[in-house]
């Protein structure tokens, strides 16, 4: 009797790529994010209940600061983060749910975003497999979530060939932020990629992926939630790769 040894094949979500689309129309940096959000790349809402069950989960660098009354996790913080590019810009969004704004850091020094309430992706622009932190092409593109914008509330990190972490302020930008009820809020951002990496994408282009997101809610460092990596090491940053323009999703008509 012949046996038919049949093998089914899956992509593991820590293997899968990222394809980031391509816009081909102008955007406005206003804090609305309507315009571009469905042409690009995002994956649901995310919060520490989503990320409990992500293959780059570690309860060390993906937990909620807890003190006082606070409220269940999944109205802590949860957010949906939306990524594309043209030829020349890196366009960064969210739409955030929290429950605090918090942008005050008793020992503030200009990089420590992450001692605020903020959002940052980190790419490594272009992907390889070497481990670095935050050598020659990683770069950290940061926003806190200060009404204010004052002028460290966009922040670059990045490497060279013989410096790892420079912490400057992010100068080749547009960004805006529109804040909501009690700490929410929508941040809108475009990224020069040509003065920030000295590279113009293109489809095809291979990069590295992670996004950070820090919600101390009044209490010391270790609130975040980090998406598609592990850390500062780059080699555990998810696989991205920049992908022609995506067209809006198909609904059936009545």
């Amino acid at each position: 009797m012949l046996r038919c040894l049949c093998v089914v094949l899956s992509v593991p979500l820590w293997a899968q790529v990222l394809e980031l689309p391509k816009l081909t129309s102008a955007v406005q940096v206003d804090g609305d994010l309507k315009e571009w959000k469905e042409r690009a790349f995002h994956d649901g809402v995310w919060d520490i209940y989503r990320v409990r069950h992500s293959p780059w989960f570690d309860p060390k660098i993906n937990r909620l600061t807890q003190h006082g009354n606070e409220p269940p996790p999944a109205e802590d913080l949860a957010a949906r983060y939306y990524t594309a590019w043209d030829d020349r810009y890196l366009y960064l969004g969210a739409e955030v749910i929290d429950n605090v704004n918090d942008v005050d850091d008793p020992a503030h020094e200009p990089k420590r975003w992450y001692f605020k309430d903020a959002i940052c992706w980190f790419v490594e622009v272009p992907r390889d497999t070497v481990n670095e932190r935050f050598g020659e092409g990683d770069h950290a593109f940061c926003f806190v979530a200060d009404a204010r914008r004052p002028g460290y509330a966009a922040w670059h990190r990045l490497g060279d060939k013989t410096r790892n972490y420079i912490e400057e302020p992010l100068k080749a930008v547009e960004w805006a932020l529109k804040r909501g009820a009690n700490g929410n809020f929508v941040l809108e951002a475009k990224v020069d990629l040509v003065k920030t990496t000295g590279r113009a994408p293109k489809i095809g282009d291979e990069w590295g992926l992670e996004i950070v997101h820090t919600d101390p809610d009044g209490g010391g460092y270790g609130g975040h939630i980090i998406l598609y990596g592990k850390g500062d090491d780059d080699n555990t940053w998810g696989h991205a790769r920049l992908v022609g323009p995506q067209p809006e999703v198909e609904r059936k008509p009545e």
